[in-house]
């Protein structure tokens, strides 16, 4: 028994899992600290999936569960507002040990080849449909484009390189043949689009003493974008904290702004006894409500059977009901040019960017102030690259708790 724990709790093993996740997560720390150096990113992913592929396989656990805590400690920060807080390091150390799993198992079978394409799998692999970790992703900024045909050729030029004895150097042909994605340039929309930056704290969000003085912020900025003659405004979600549709005074007068302006805001909609995140598209005082797709796992919706469900929302957040959602998403046309909608962790989904028909622009909209101070929106805006680079789309994503930004291809 001794010798069985003392082989997997090695503190050799824990030492190199921490180095190899210190690798596979730097591109996330470089850019928080804005120091994006697409060559220096570009060595340290490449050492990042080296190591993955050389060290042993009871370091990988150490790998996986460090890295899921690099990459995601952020979601414990969320627990507060529910007055869970000390759920939330029990959270973290949950996801560790479920990605230290996922790692390991990618050298169940002890060969070199094997754990190549486990690697390269590892992105089509969501647990309980959380799908932030894309190990690609570590190239974003990089002179390798974040595709799964350049992927699979770095990790084809790793393998060489550990597998030839003499002719290692000849590992570095599959890496002459990538070469620098500059995507394709997509014009912006011939549309004077104004995104106001807003940094309300989620303690006061939902506070209802509170709550005038957001509804009076959105309508001066508002009138402020009409003032300043821009064609659309575009506030994030759930800027009106409340059930928009049932505001008839707020909706009515949010429709007559609508006369010189349009708008896009997020708020809840209620229908057939069900509350929907959703954003608002108001123009010319019509109203196209545009409802998510895509749900927060734990946050939105509890991923697992009906019972358990009903266990975790009546123990912690006292009975109330998931969220429901669409079955597909809305476009919104705006003066003639359409966008697809996109509710914060659905831009993040590979589903919201399906049967987008030549759609080149999306419009999300994010509320932040649930895990900032921390790296979430900078591992957000990553994600948003790589599929803005993926579909060649542009994102004008409006957001409270941190920076606003339009990601071009």
């Amino acid at each position: 028994m001794f010798l069985v724990k003392r082989e997997h709790f090695n503190k050799t093993y824990i030492i190199k899992g921490l180095i190899t996740s210190c690798f596979i997560s730097a591109f996330i720390y470089l850019a928080y600290f804005n120091l994006q150096y697409k060559l220096l990113d570009t060595i340290l992913g490449i050492i990042a999936f080296y190591l993955l592929l050389k060290i042993e396989r009871k370091a990988l656990f150490y790998t996986g569960f460090f890295t899921a805590i690099f990459w995601f400690y952020w979601i414990g920060i969320s627990f507060q507002y529910y007055d869970l807080s000390l759920l939330g390091p029990l959270v973290i150390i949950f996801f560790g040990f479920v990605y230290g799993l996922i790692f390991y198992l990618t050298a169940i079978i002890d060969k070199l080849w094997f754990r190549v394409l486990a690697i390269f799998l590892l992105s089509y692999i969501h647990p309980l449909g959380f799908n932030w970790f894309i190990p690609e992703l570590i190239f974003i900024n990089s002179y390798i484009p974040v595709t799964k045909e350049y992927f699979a050729i770095v990790l084809a030029s790793i393998y060489m390189f550990i597998k030839l004895k003499r002719l290692k150097l000849l590992a570095i042909i599959p890496i002459l043949f990538i070469l620098t994605n500059k995507g394709v340039y997509v014009n912006n929309p011939n549309l004077k689009i104004s995104m106001p930056q807003l940094n309300i704290n989620q303690t006061t969000k939902w506070d209802k003493t509170y709550l005038s003085h957001q509804i009076d912020l959105n309508f001066k900025l508002i009138d402020k974008a009409i003032k300043d003659k821009n064609d659309l405004v575009i506030l994030p979600e759930t800027v009106f904290p409340l059930v928009l549709n049932k505001e008839n005074f707020l909706y009515h007068n949010l429709q007559k702004k609508s006369l010189d302006i349009d708008i896009v805001v997020g708020g809840i909609y209620f229908e057939d006894k069900h509350y929907y995140n959703v954003s608002y598209h108001f123009s010319k005082t019509n109203v196209v409500v545009a409802k998510k797709v895509v749900l927060v796992p734990f946050g939105e919706e509890i991923p697992l059977p009906k019972f358990f469900v009903d266990l975790i929302n009546n123990t912690f957040y006292n009975g109330a009901e998931d969220f429901k959602k669409a079955n597909k998403a809305t476009d919104f046309d705006i003066k003639g040019i359409k966008f697809r909608n996109a509710i914060c962790y659905e831009a993040t989904s590979e589903k919201i960017y399906k049967e987008l028909n030549g759609l080149k622009y999306m419009i999300a909209i994010s509320n932040n102030a649930w895990f900032t101070p921390s790296t979430e929106p900078i591992l957000q805006k990553l994600l948003l690259q790589y599929y803005a680079k993926k579909y060649n789309i542009t994102i004008f994503h409006s957001i409270n708790g941190s920076n606003n930004y339009i990601i071009r291809p």
